[in-house]
Order: structure tokens, then sequence, then C-alpha cells
């Protein structure tokens, strides 16, 4: 069976030969072609100069070459360092630099910005994909036209096989050191707990470099599932492509479902074919879930969770047994989770009672890279990992995210969690979104404020939404401030900028439908 990734593609053409692996960019790839230009690929690193170890990172949006390098980096034996399309050249420059990357495969639109950046770093070798290579640069086509055949370098499970940073709320990002171990880990876990197989077809805009992505590009290679790769998330381009190739899969963030549901052409498109959806990356209020699955006739969506630093999903609802919306499911096979003392970590919370979910099992990081003090801090001497997410679990096992730890908004001494807020906002029949952040307040020290985004031709007050929150929530929860915007700012990833909703401009509605509301 598979150990390392670097084996995966291999024994996925082995397995599935000239069946569809891929579809994307208006073209279609069998295992046996991905796999054959992979190992061209391969071939070329290996001529110029990598090793297994070295550290190979990989810039640029969802392709057939994205994918083609991630398999062909595994095969050398070299170190996986996938980083964010959307950052700056200055991040991904501090990036390289700190995980020692020798070599930098990109597509075109990056490359006037690295060969400014190979001579402050240690980069020996940029490769360029797309149109125009820049001098000074491989393209990357040129090695496509050596041999195809690779033997992938032996591995052990235990080896680093990537190193992926985490999205740097505050200061530097930091890398967190993902085992092919847990790895292939993911993969299998994920396969699992959706039941995936060789019949299904999986339509995904998740970004090639997120570890939600790679998980599902990973298991769908390891069970011989198509993937129907997107470059970008639009409504219009995932419901097209779930129509068009007949998908029974579709992953993507609650953001994705939040637009989707809003949009006026969805009962036009036959979905017929979805058999389950997942969602992960934040937590999806119920009320969505339940929505979705009403109005997709029945599909049900399985939440799950994970982190970087736990290399992709570590539980989720599974296919075969209770999906429970609103929480995150049942740990991995292998993963353990528990329910902690925010304050003391040897404390385990009762059943029903918030505390901070830890995590030990195979998936958790080897650490930080280059950083052993936040790797004392996040993962304990006897394996157990801080994820810093307040969560609770109930009689079946099933865990619920309350909300991050850092994102606790503190409010004359109450907590108040935004996701919380953010789930009962969106049963409010006109609200497509809600993002939910704390802002200064002198007698209280922090507030809730709401920023709202309507579905389409629906209309409320932001004192309607306070009241609607008073029905279901304690008096000390309910939001502050309700703003009503036509966006809200959002991570590479689609996850919800919650530290940067204060920077939302009143003007991005229409003047007459500027509406702030204070509740009293």
């Amino acid at each position: 069976m598979v150990q390392t990734i670097g084996e995966l593609l291999p024994f996925a053409a082995r397995r599935y030969g000239d069946k569809t692996a891929l579809v994307v960019d208006g073209r279609s790839f069998t295992f046996n072609e991905l796999d054959a230009l992979a190992s061209a690929f391969a071939n070329g690193l290996v001529a110029a100069g990598v090793e297994p170890g070295d550290r190979v990172t990989l810039w640029g949006p969802n392709s057939w070459q994205w994918l083609v390098a991630y398999y062909a980096i595994a095969k050398t034996g070299a170190v996986l360092n996938p980083v964010n399309v959307m950052l700056t050249p200055e991040e991904v420059e501090y990036i390289v630099k700190d995980a020692g990357a020798c070599t930098i495969v990109a597509s075109a639109d990056k490359a006037p910005a690295l060969m400014d950046m190979k001579g402050n770093t240690g980069l020996s070798q940029v490769v360029i994909w797309g149109d125009k290579s820049p001098a000074g640069a491989t393209p990357f086509d040129q090695w496509l036209r050596g041999a195809r055949t690779f033997t992938p370098r032996p591995r052990k499970r235990t080896d680093t096989g990537a190193i992926c940073y985490t999205s740097g709320t505050t200061g530097h990002p930091k890398g967190a050191v993902q085992s092919h171990r847990a790895l292939v880990a993911c993969a299998q876990g994920t396969a699992l707990m959706q039941a995936r197989t060789t019949a299904d077809t999986v339509v995904s805009p998740l970004p090639a470099p997120h570890v939600y992505g790679s998980a599902v590009y990973n298991a769908s290679m390891l069970v011989g599932a198509t993937l129907v790769l997107l470059p970008r998330f639009t409504e219009e381009g995932v419901l097209e492509a779930i129509q068009q190739n007949r998908a029974t899969i579709f992953d993507c963030v609650p953001t994705a479902y939040y637009y989707l549901l809003a949009y006026p052409k969805l009962s036009s498109y036959d979905l017929s074919s979805l058999l389950r959806c997942t969602v992960g990356g934040q937590t999806l209020p119920a009320a969505k879930s339940l929505e979705w699955t009403e109005r997709t006739g029945g599909v049900p969506v399985q939440e799950l969770w994970g982190m970087t630093e736990l290399c992709g999903p570590a539980t989720g609802n599974p296919h075969w047994g209770d999906n429970k919306p609103g929480t995150i499911g049942l740990p991995m096979p292998g993963t353990f989770c528990k329910i902690v003392d925010v304050d003391n970590p040897d404390k385990e919370m009762p059943q029903g009672e918030r505390g901070e979910l830890m995590v030990k099992g195979p998936l958790v990081m080897d650490g930080y890279a280059g950083n052993d003090k936040a790797t004392r801090e996040t993962v304990r001497p006897d394996g157990w990992m801080h994820t810093g997410d307040i969560a609770t679990v109930d009689a079946d096992g099933y865990y619920t995210i309350v909300d991050r730890k850092k994102d606790m908004i503190l409010t004359a001494g109450f907590n108040v969690y935004p996701a919380e807020l953010e789930r009962v906002l969106c049963m409010h029949p006109a609200v497509a979104l809600a993002a939910v952040c704390g802002v200064a307040d002198e007698a209280k020290g922090e507030l809730a404020k709401a920023y709202i985004m309507l579905k389409p031709g629906a209309s409320a007050s932001g004192r309607e939404l306070v009241e609607h929150c008073r029905q279901h929530l304690a008096a000390y929860k309910l939001p502050r401030a309700v703003q009503f915007v036509a966006n809200v700012p959002v991570t590479g990833s689609g996850k919800i900028m919650r530290r940067l909703l204060k920077d939302v401009d009143d003007g991005t509605r229409a003047a007459s439908e500027q509406r702030q509301t204070r509740a009293g």
C-alpha cells in the first residue's frame, strides 16, 4: 500500500490506468498520462540537482501544471513547499528563505518577481509554466520532453513530506512540518469518511496549496476518482462543472455555500448527480447546511475540520453514519480528540462543556520548521496538540466548534463567540452571509459587531436582526452594531478574515442601503 506521497501517483496509474484522473482548464488527463508527465518533470528536477530532503517551493494558481509539479517533487524525495497563490513576492521570499528552498516552480505571472528574488535567496533554479519564460528561468515544458519513466526515490514514512505555512495572522507565518505518514493518513481518512470511490467525480475550486485542497486531490488519486479542478470559485463555474461532469461530490468552504445559496440561477442547474458535499475551513451554520440540502433535493453537507498543523481534515461527519449539521463530526481513524480547560490543559472538561480542542495521532505535525519555541507551545511532550479552537463534545462523540480562541470577544467579562452569533444570524431568512468580530468599547472592553450580506431582493433592518438574535441568545451575546455590506474580506482559501472586518467600508452598498444600527 502507499507509504509516501511520492508513491501515490504511480500507485494510482498502476491501479486505474487509462481512467480519467483530472479535468482542468478544458483538458483531461488519465492516471497514466498524469504519472508520465510527473515522471518527466521529476527527471528534470533531478538533472537540475534536486536531492532527497531538498525543499522545492510551488507557487501558482490551480492548473494541471501545479499537480504535475506536486507529484514530481514528491517522486524525487524532495520536500514539498506549496505556497498560497495570493501571497506577495515579499511574503514568498520570506517563506523561501525560512524553508531553505533550492528550487521554485511557478506560473508565468510570478516570473518577474522571482528573477529578482533569486539573487536574494538560496534559489538555484526557477522553473516557469505558461506562455513566456524570462531569461534565466527554465521553461516548464522543456522538462516534459524528457524520459517519462521515473522510479520514486525511497523515503521513510517518518521523513518530512511537506512544509506548509500558516496564514500568518500575527507576525511571520510558521512552517508546519508534515511527515509522509501524516500526508498519506490524511488522504486515507478523507476518502474513508466521505466513502470516496473510483465511481466518484469530484468538483473542487479549493486552492491546491491549501491542506483541504491537498486532502481532496490526494484522496482522489488514492481511490481513483475523477477530479474536476476549477481555477477559482465562481457560482456559475461551480454549477456548470457539477452539471456538465455529472459530479457526485462537491468540496468547498462555507463562503461558497453562502454565495451559491444566494445565486439567483441556482435552481436552473441540474445538480441531480450530487450525492454528498463537504465543507471545511470555517464553521458552516446548520441553517445554511440544511438549506443547501433542501434546495438540492436532499444532498447532505458533511462538515469536516482540520488545520495546517494537522495536514488537513482531522475530523468529519461520516457518509455511512449520522450526519449532524453544525458539528465537525468524529475523529479520523487513528486520531484522538479531547476537550480541556482553556487555562489548564491537564483538566479534561465534562461532556457538553466548552473548552479547548486538543488532538493526538498520526496527523499531528512534527513541529514548526526552525521554531522550537512555537513547537513547544503547540505540541506537548505527550503528543497532544493545542488547536486554539473552543469546542464541545456530545454523547455520541461528535465535536462542535464554538469558535477560535483568538477570535473570542470579551464583553464586560463575558465570553462571546463570533461563530455562535453567525450561526444564529444565518437562521434569518433574509441573510445570505454573516460575519462577526469584536470592536473596542470604553465601558465593556469589546462589543460584537455583525457584518451582513442580504440575499438578492431580501430586506431586513439591523434592529430586526438583533431582535432575531434575542430570541435565541443571551442578552450579553447580542450584536451591538449591524452593518450591511456587499462583501467581506476572505483569504485565498475562502475563509472570512474577521480581523479585517473593521476595515470594511460603509460605502460597499449604495447610500440608500447603508444603515448601521446600535442595539441598546
